[in-house]
């Protein structure tokens, strides 16, 4: 959905309903007004829906919605930003793919049971399937969906179905750096399906092939995010370190504390101890470089009398 809304809501339910190969029985969903209004609960009480929610600050009562969009959206979609209908259009591409290969081709785990002894904890898993292949086992599914869920699994073709998420992948990774939709990708740009095929036993020598998992060129932090505290006090700072050169940057706190309480608190000590470490560490570089310059220029000075007294002579 491009936004939070009661109406999206009510639109993409009844879209998801249709494609279910099953009947919707109940909806979960948290406290967020998109989802708790009228709109939806007279829709869920016509229709026969169960409608309950998380409770208020008990974010666990959805962590089964939670795991799924760790372990498939995100790894998917990764997190960037995408705003716009654009960015709309371009991720409900990258869905309209990923959704087939997950469901049936991607087999997960299903927790058993869960048994404890003492700090212990033993977990027993059913065997992987495909959520088609639960689907299937099911005896509540009629027979004519199976069927049909058996046709279109045959028609479908897992390697094309992988490339095609990869260039969808593409698509959101340049939506998300740029804040716009990437031009229509043109037939030249599309990677044939033997060559994706060939790639596949070196992709791995490239370290993450997903584009939207790839880290951004890494930008220098050069300025300040905050306000800088001593920014008037710091030549007093200056003279204190001067004339004290012994001085500790805890003592000089304390100094700044007892001279302008108002202004100064335990909580800038951290950032006067850096300040303090590296004016010194500026001092001293100064220092270093004053004492070669001096050795350098007094070797010069030697240099340049010897070469004299060889050409005038003693």
């Amino acid at each position: 959905m491009p936004y939070r809304s009661g109406a999206f809501v009510l639109e993409h339910i009844e879209r998801v309903s249709r494609a279910l190969p099953f009947p919707l029985r109940g909806i979960d969903c948290d406290n967020d007004s998109a989802f708790m209004n009228e709109a939806i609960f007279d829709f869920c009480k016509a229709t026969g829906i169960e409608l309950t929610r998380s409770r208020p600050y008990k974010k666990n009562d959805q962590a089964w919605v939670t795991q799924k969009n760790g372990s498939i959206v995100r790894r998917l979609v990764g997190y960037g930003h995408l705003r716009g209908l654009d960015a709309t259009e371009t991720l409900a591409s990258l869905y309209e793919v990923s959704r087939l290969y997950i469901n049936f081709f991607q087999p997960s785990f299903k927790l058993k049971s869960k048994t404890r002894h003492g700090a212990r904890v033993t977990k027993r898993y059913e065997a992987p399937l495909t959520p088609l292949e639960r689907v299937l086992r099911s005896a509540s599914i009629p027979e004519s969906t199976k069927r049909r869920l058996r046709t279109r699994f045959r028609a479908l073709d897992p390697l094309d179905l992988l490339r095609r998420m990869r260039e969808a992948q593409q698509h959101v990774a340049r939506c998300s750096a740029s804040g716009t939709a990437p031009m229509e990708t043109q037939t030249a740009d599309q990677i044939p399906l033997a060559n994706f095929l060939a790639s596949l036993g070196t992709a791995w020598h490239e370290g993450e092939v997903r584009a939207t998992h790839r880290r951004k060129a890494h930008v220098a932090h050069t300025w300040r995010s905050r306000e800088d505290p001593f920014e008037h006090t710091w030549p007093t700072i200056q003279q204190w370190l001067e004339s004290e050169p012994g001085i500790t940057a805890k003592k000089l706190h304390e100094r700044l504390v007892a001279m302008a309480p108002a202004m100064y608190s335990s909580v800038q000590l951290r950032t006067l101890q850096r300040r303090v470490k590296a004016w010194r560490s500026n001092r001293a570089r100064e220092l270093v470089t004053r004492i070669l310059g001096h050795a350098d220029a007094v070797k010069a000075g030697a240099a340049t009398q010897r070469h004299h007294r060889k050409t005038t002579g003693p």
